[in-house]
């Protein structure tokens, strides 16, 4: 093959640079990377063998310079591999895997890059820099030595293998996982056996059967949580039971995608690592380079609500089980796969709240527009326009132009919505193009979702969690879109792990927002808004549930925690005894409530970016709540307050501090107790 006859060897010719996916076959992607790999090495040696004294200008900003194509051929790639992983592509990602892990080793372990680095930060009050190039010395020399650039040759060759191993087993886990949620993808022979599901949900599994060659039958794919959202519907007790159990057995049935033996691979090799790197455990390295700090400061937030969700979860299945004493005919006990749909009776009791009835005023496309969009429009002035005209990774892909206030170009929005075999379950935000004043480019950023498609000529109506999911997720993406830095390196979400949840949380708030809901809550047949009785309601019950809903997150928490804390030369022999115990420790045992996510389809940390990490979405609720609680005492939804939040916070990317860019923005650190009172906590 030709460069020219590759189109990722180039720079795209379309507009914000977005691939031209029309054009990229799968064939095209190995010999791309194989270039840039190359090319990236070429300009660090360049940099390297430069034979004047180390400054910022023939140091930092020919490093943020370099590897342009592989940034540019990598996020092509993973956003297929993640959102459209067919056969092929799986292939190429095993291949890829250690490639990608020695190159990344190559570059962050090389010590004439980390000499030159390294005297410049010694040298760091004397430079003269402005704040945001002060700060890119001191990240990539905290980052290169957090990474091992400072061990000996002996030592580094031992951490490259350790990497290598590390990159093809995160790869196994994941595909493991995909295969194995499409394999449990539950069947059901008749309607009556999902009797609670709505025309819509009924035909998006007929829809999904039909793909799968059972005409007549009614396939329920599995998120990639432990439950389900129609487990809070289904009157079938059997038919819960079906759901509930195939997700909780996800990759570990002892078949050829169990990931038993993987993960505790993977535990074992991340905890040789960071001993090799001067930890404790995995844990320990992690939180060094995050705004937590150490393990012991996770331990403590946990420690400190878990009792008190605890409590609470017991004290909510006290009241389903009582429920189910004075509804049911037959002798029943609460089991886990029981607990949402009785809790929705409960819900209906107390608050006269039926959340699956109220899935006709959340029409996807209505609260695409009307209020994602309009939320956004109405905080920050950006609007967007549909490029048809522009083509994405898959059909199922929609691109959008974002426009600034008063119509300059700010970079194009992609929204992948539905399900489909080939696409990693949950919902997440990636970027194809990352914005940077020093190389020129604007942002292109992708959602992605996991919603049922229903059948042709349905509407797509999406339950309320689903539309949570939504705005999360757009919060993520308005921080890729607004983030505006010189250097790449601290572009869009670039900042700590345990922070760049914080965003997409503080997003969530204008779902119930009464200007933002009265405009896309209408029922898609006759547009009739949601009654204002039933919209108290929904407000009322913040706290509703939140036994549950904290429980379940962190026990998944600790578990990730758990597992992290292991240190090299320990082994795990039994995964479920492993689980149960830590589980234990921290009084989250029950159950009824079962953890987010068990060990064997713990995406998020054992393939995902997370590992050690998953405390972060707790950690960044802290402050999300804190500046919840700014908007309500600020007057809400105003032009004023979106422009200070995106100057201040969003527009900053990763180029400060994140804490210092909150004390900013709030003007002191955030406060805990808005996030107790929020979760039904107390003090």
């Amino acid at each position: 093959m030709t460069d020219a006859a590759n189109p990722l060897l180039t720079p795209s010719a379309l507009p914000y640079a977005l691939p031209d996916y029309a054009a990229i076959r799968p064939e095209h992607y190995l010999p791309a990377f194989q270039a840039a790999f190359e090319e990236h090495l070429a300009e660090i040696r360049r940099l390297t063998l430069v034979r004047s004294m180390p400054t910022f200008e023939n140091t930092m900003v020919p490093l943020e310079i370099a590897g342009a194509m592989l940034e540019r051929v990598a996020h092509a790639f993973y956003t297929v591999s993640s959102a459209d992983a067919t056969p092929e592509i799986q292939a190429i990602d095993e291949e890829l895997a250690p490639l990608m892990a020695a190159h990344d080793d190559a570059i962050r372990l090389d010590s004439q890059l980390y000499w030159r680095i390294k005297t410049l930060h010694e040298q760091l009050d004397q430079l003269g820099l402005d704040g945001e190039s002060r700060y890119l010395v001191e990240r990539h020399f905290r980052e290169m030595t957090h990474a091992g650039a400072a061990l000996d040759d002996e030592a580094k060759a031992q951490l490259t293998a350790l990497n290598l191993q590390l990159s093809t087993l995160t790869t196994t886990f994941e595909r493991n996982l995909l295969a194995d949620t499409n394999e449990l993808a539950v069947l059901f022979e008749s309607a009556e056996e999902l009797d609670g599901l709505t025309d819509g949900e009924l035909s998006a599994a007929a829809r999904s059967a039909s793909e799968h060659g059972d005409e007549g039958g009614f396939l329920i794919s599995l998120p990639l949580f432990t439950g389900h959202p129609y487990l809070a519907s289904l009157t079938n007790r059997e038919s819960r039971r079906r759901i509930m159990a195939a997700s909780q057995s996800r990759a570990a049935r002892g078949n050829a995608h169990d990931n038993r033996a993987v993960l505790t691979e993977i535990v074992a090799l991340r905890a040789e690592r960071a001993a090799l790197l001067g930890y404790p455990s995995h844990a320990a390295y992690v939180t060094a380079d995050e705004t937590a700090g150490t393990p012991e400061a996770v331990s403590d937030l946990l420690h400190r609500l878990a009792p008190a969700a605890a409590s609470n979860a017991r004290e909510e299945q006290a009241a389903l089980q009582a429920i189910i004493d004075e509804t049911e005919s037959e002798p029943i006990t609460l089991e886990a796969h029981d607990w949402a749909f009785y809790t929705e009776k409960v819900r209906t009791a107390k608050y006269d709240i039926d959340t699956a009835a109220l899935r006709p005023w959340f029409e996807a496309e209505r609260v695409l527009q009307d209020g994602v969009f309009f939320a956004a429009t109405q905080l920050y002035g950006v609007t967007f326009t549909e490029r048809d005209d522009l083509v994405a990774y898959h059909a199922g892909a929609r691109v959008f132009e974002v426009s600034n206030p008063g119509g300059s170009p700010l970079g194009l929005y992609i929204l992948d919505l539905y399900t489909r075999d080939s696409k990693r379950g949950g919902a997440w935000m990636n970027a194809i193009v990352s914005q940077s004043a020093l190389r020129g480019t604007a942002p292109v950023v992708v959602n992605n979702l996991n919603v049922s498609k229903p059948g042709d000529g349905q509407p797509t109506l999406l339950t309320i969690d689903e539309v949570t999911t939504l705005f999360h997720e757009f919060g993520h993406a308005l921080h890729g879109l607004f983030a505006t830095v010189n250097y790449p390196h601290f572009a869009g979400t670039n900042v700590f792990r345990d922070f760049v949840e914080f965003p997409s949380q503080v997003n969530e708030m204008w779902i119930l927002w009464p200007e933002v809901l009265d405009n896309y809550a209408r029922h898609f047949e006759t547009g009739e808004p949601l009654d204002a009785a039933i919209v108290e309601r929904l407000r009322s019950t913040e706290t509703f549930n939140q036994g549950d809903d904290t429980s379940e997150y962190l026990a998944a928490a600790w578990l990730d925690q758990a597992w992290h804390r292991v240190g090299a030369g320990s082994t795990v022999e039994d995964v479920a005894s492993f689980e149960a115990a830590a589980l234990a420790e921290i009084g989250l045992d029950n159950p009824v409530v079962p953890t987010r996510y068990s060990s064997t389809y713990f995406a998020h940390v054992f393939s995902g970016g997370y590992s050690a990490g998953y405390y972060s979405y707790i950690w960044s609720e802290v402050l999300d709540a804190d500046t919840v609680d700014w908007f309500r005492a600020s007057g809400g939804l105003t032009r004023e307050n979106g422009d200070r939040f995106r100057a201040r916070l969003l527009g900053v990317g990763g180029s400060k501090d994140p804490l210092e860019a909150y004390r900013d923005f709030r003007g002191r650190n955030a406060e805990i107790a808005p996030l107790l009172k929020r979760r039904g906590l107390g003090s």
